[in-house]
């Protein structure tokens, strides 16, 4: 019982830690298991290990093969959600070079690692090309500390992000093919009968993914299941699968839970996003108790095998070769630079889901006593660790050295997606400035998505977009919802994150109609609130811009939108295209030679342009005059 509550208490107290020095949980994870594990057995009085995963007789957890079938229960769960997160629009979406590190790159990683672990360490080649399998993953929860710590430019971590989600669940495909092709020639040649088995594990995966992914969405969609047993009726589903398809055809059902979620991930489920929360929150709990066991199940024996210079010449090459030429090769004709090719390349490390499922598939095989099945542990928990420990502690350095570094974040969050807001977003997009809407409201993502602009689905009482990757380039933040207490909790939760060069939201109507409530982060103008806003955008659905020649000139252009309703000043763009926010006090903004007013509204007249050209005192008894008709 101590033994079960500390590695729930560790694995939990790991991931605290994690996020805390915003490193990847695997980490701490692994280390915790080892040194309760193979390294405890140098300081124990009686050379035993802190936490003992296999009973044996005196001490342990999991008799038996009962921790083969807990880790391959948890694996199965793990592989689903990494199945439902991976979409067809995405890959569409996401660009050519990331749709060639997931293929090309891949191949390159599973030929060029097998070739390497094949000649240097002398291993069988079907064990050289199940480790080559293994390691294709990086995955999104090792590679997201580390580009959520280090402000990189808006192309370099799309890239890095996508490529680790995306290729979760396609390593994870290739690792189960190669493990049953392994497993259907029993370690021997591979034979006609070989063939067959691998056939069937194939035919019986896919069928039985397949079916029982459309069976489940319908029953979903039908509403067959109430809302509160959604969830772990699910999770139900997913281990009967599992175990059902192994019954069929051993070994089969890794694959079939692979295609489920794959599937159902592709069937607009209406409580996709809650089922994803249910499982990440379900996988994290897995995960922490998984990687302690076993890490903590390796002997120090086996450590000693992989103790040795073939073993680093071998993370040599998979980092220093392999890597760099599935992503220089990848991104061949692309726009990247060549100093971002080199950070990508730097960038690669290993995910949960190799060291997961290599620790499933050594116990599998050395059941079977295939040859050197040992070794596959213990090797890939080398790459994994060794790959996200050089790219957790030199990412950032590297980043400055290669230049992809960020030193000054001018990308602007909008909250809030209402019509207004989509068309200050386009025209900020349109003048070269990364900028993301973020909106509680599906539709209205949806048409900022339709014109192009990075949107977010997210709710900001929620601390989710805090680690959100999309925004590590932001500096500035507008708050342009119609609901007052929105836009200020807006500010409060994210003004520390997203706000380094400015902070604003649109004022309230009270604040509005008493001038002296003008906040400090009030927004364009002190006489204009979200209705006058939303309204003037839907009568004139367009951004002008006209030529500024003084400050004078300026302020005059701004005294004759305060009386005229269909102006509102929005931005300042000076000679070199940046542009500069105006808030509700307006006037202090110094203006340079070639400077530009952008504004929402009716187009000045020209004659209105000449005339702000006067002094201001002129300009006033203009005003005052205009104010008596």
């Amino acid at each position: 019982m101590v033994e079960l509550a500390g590695i729930i208490i560790l694995g939990i107290l790991a991931q605290w830690f994690a996020w805390r020095l915003k490193i990847p949980a695997i980490l701490p994870l692994i280390l915790i298991g080892l040194i309760v594990g193979p390294v405890a057995t140098l300081f124990t009085p009686d050379n035993t290990k802190l936490i003992e995963p296999i009973w044996n007789g005196e001490s342990g957890l999991f008799p038996g093969e009962s921790l083969y079938y807990f880790v391959s229960l948890a694996i199965a769960i793990i592989l689903f959600e990494g199945g439902l997160t991976l979409r067809r629009s995405e890959i569409l979406n996401v660009g050519p070079v990331i749709v060639k590190l997931i293929t090309i790159a891949v191949a390159i990683t599973f030929a060029g690692a097998g070739i390497a672990a094949h000649f240097i360490l002398g291993l069988s080649w079907q064990i050289s090309l199940l480790f080559s399998a293994l390691i294709i993953v990086t995955g999104p929860t090792v590679i997201s500390p580390i580009l959520r710590n280090i402000p990189l430019k808006k192309d370099v971590s799309s890239i890095l992000k996508w490529e680790g989600i995306l290729i979760d669940p396609i390593g994870a495909l290739v690792a189960v093919l190669v493990f049953e092709f392994i497993m259907a020639g029993k370690g021997e040649a591979y034979t006609t009968t070989a063939l067959i088995e691998f056939g069937k594990i194939v035919l019986f995966g896919f069928t039985f993914g397949f079916t029982f992914a459309h069976a489940l969405s319908f029953a979903v969609k039908k509403k067959v299941i109430p809302h509160y047993l959604l969830n772990v009726f699910t999770l139900a589903t997913v281990l009967g699968v599992f175990v059902l398809a192994d019954q069929f055809a051993h070994e089969s059902g890794l694959l079939a839970v692979v295609v489920m979620g794959i599937i159902m991930g592709h069937t607009n489920l209406p409580n996709l996003k809650e089922l994803l929360y249910f499982k990440e929150s379900l996988s994290v709990l897995l995960i922490s108790i998984l990687f302690i066991l076993l890490a903590a199940n390796i002997n120090y024996e086996d450590l000693l095998l992989v103790y040795n210079w073939e073993t680093l010449i071998l993370f040599v090459v998979v980092v220093f070769i392999v890597r760099p030429l599935g992503v220089f090769l990848s991104s061949i004709n692309s726009t990247l630079e060549f100093n971002e090719k080199l950070f990508i390349s730097w960038v690669g490390p290993r995910g949960i889901v190799a060291a997961g499922i290599a620790s499933l598939f050594g116990l599998k095989l050395m059941n079977q006593n295939i040859p050197n099945a040992e070794l596959i542990t213990p090797l890939v928990f080398t790459i994994v660790l060794g790959t996200v420990l050089l790219n957790a502690t030199t990412a950032r350095p590297i980043a400055k050295l290669f230049g992809v570094f960020l030193t000054d974040a001018q990308g602007i969050l909008i909250v809030g997606s209402s019509s207004f807001s989509r068309l200050i977003a386009q025209y900020l997009k349109d003048n070269k400035r990364h900028v993301v809407i973020v909106d509680n409201n599906k539709s209205n993502i949806e048409k900022a998505k339709q014109k192009g602009i990075d949107a977010i689905h997210a709710n900001i009482y929620s601390d989710d977009l805090i680690d959100n990757i999309e925004l590590s380039d932001v500096g500035y933040m507008m708050a342009l919802t119609g609901n007052t207490s929105v836009n200020k909790k807006a500010i409060e939760n994210f003004a520390k994150t997203f706000g380094e060069h400015g902070t604003y939201r649109v004022i309230s109507s009270e604040e509005m109609e008493d001038p002296e409530q003008n906040p400090e982060e009030g927004l364009f103008s002190h006489t204009d609130d979200y209705i006058k806003l939303v309204n003037l955008s839907r009568r004139f659905p367009k951004i002008n811009e006209i030529d500024l020649n003084s400050e004078e000139h300026y302020r005059g252009l701004v005294e004759i939108s305060k009386v005229d309703s269909d102006i509102i000043p929005l931005f300042i763009k000076n000679e070199d295209g940046k542009l500069n926010i105006i808030n509700s006090n307006s006037v202090d903004i110094e203006i340079d030679q070639g400077s530009v007013l952008v504004y929402l509204g009716k187009e000045f007249k020209q004659e209105e342009s000449k005339e702000v050209t006067k002094d201001e005192e002129e300009i006033d008894v203009e005003i005052d005059e205009e104010k008596t008709e």
